[in-house]
């Protein structure tokens, strides 16, 4: 059955089995997900059907289900067979843009490095100077005065330095400071209407996304973005996280999959877990606690960095 290049609706069931009992392992500490006749309209494909029961009960939620099956149908057309083992990750399949993008944002360098998530442009600065390669400000405040001035502290703070700095949300107070980029989540970069995202673009900033899953990586990759930020790799107590963590088997099929971006690996990684997150491929790791609640956050710092030097 896994070498058949037609399979039926008959085989529907034998094929879902084959899928999980390849890549059962790598899952098998997601609970599974529901099946509803809701989540599963449209996918008429016999493989996408066996791939959307198979990718549900591996726990994947239902958007990213979805993706996955559409994804394992176009790699069985592509292929001319089935192959359950073939856990799909041609950009191609997808649906991704072909590269180079028509319309993508100004590139940033295919490796980060330690990328440090600040909350106010003190520490920006200060990390800045103990040698951080990447940097953002995430300054939450209500008060449109406050951020504006936050932004700009932060863009002079990294002055002189060789820091890289990244504002969250902020994107036209980045604009108007000369920030190097901007890092948006899902629901911001959703709320940008396609003038804004022109503005931010031709402004030549650099554009960071958030993605949680294999539907959100999909929508990311539309908006041609600098990097790709992929997590939470592990649980991890800063926000609320609407996706479980992912951990390191999804993270290393997410980052076959975008291996056309810089990817950031984010949520919950502290030193010990640095070897195993590279070993992905992705080639920055984001920190917050593990510098923010340091005791010397500068040796912190060297450290971490150490830990992401070529071997």
């Amino acid at each position: 059955m896994a070498d058949s290049a037609s399979p039926s609706l008959a085989d529907v069931d034998l094929l879902a089995q084959s899928i999980r009992a390849h890549h059962g392992a790598d899952y098998a500490d997601f609970p599974a997900q529901p099946v509803t006749a809701d989540a599963a309209a449209g996918l008429d494909d016999p493989v996408a059907q066996a791939a959307f029961r198979a990718c549900s009960a591996l726990g994947f939620i239902a958007h990213d289900a979805r993706a996955l099956a559409r994804a394992w149908a176009a790699q069985t057309r592509r292929l001319g067979r089935f192959d359950a083992a073939r856990w799909p990750d041609e950009p191609a399949d997808f649906g991704l843009q072909p590269r180079p993008h028509a319309r993508s944002f100004p590139p940033c360098p295919d490796a980060l490095g330690l990328y440090a998530v600040l909350p106010d442009a003190d520490w920006v600065g200060r990390m800045a100077r103990a040698g951080v390669p990447t940097v953002q400000l995430r300054f939450k405040s209500g008060d449109a005065a406050a951020i504006d001035r936050e932004v700009r502290a932060a863009v002079q703070a990294v002055r002189g330095t060789s820091a890289l700095l990244f504002i969250n949300d902020h994107w036209r107070q980045a604009i108007e400071a000369g920030a190097y980029g901007v890092h948006l989540g899902q629901e911001d970069l959703d709320a940008l209407a396609p003038d804004q995202l022109e503005a931010l673009r031709s402004a030549g900033l650099r554009l960071g996304v958030s993605t949680h899953g294999y539907a959100e990586m999909v929508r990311a990759d539309a908006a041609s973005p600098s990097y790709v930020a992929m997590g939470a790799v592990f649980p991890t107590t800063l926000k609320k996280m609407a996706t479980v963590p992912q951990g390191l088997a999804r993270l290393a099929a997410y980052a076959r999959l975008m291996r056309g971006y810089p990817q950031v690996a984010i949520g919950g990684i502290g030193l010990p877990q640095f070897p195993d997150v590279l070993a992905t491929g992705v080639g920055s790791i984001a920190v917050v606690r593990a510098l923010v609640n340091a005791p010397e956050p500068e040796a912190a710092a060297a450290e971490l960095m150490r830990a992401m030097a070529p071997a």
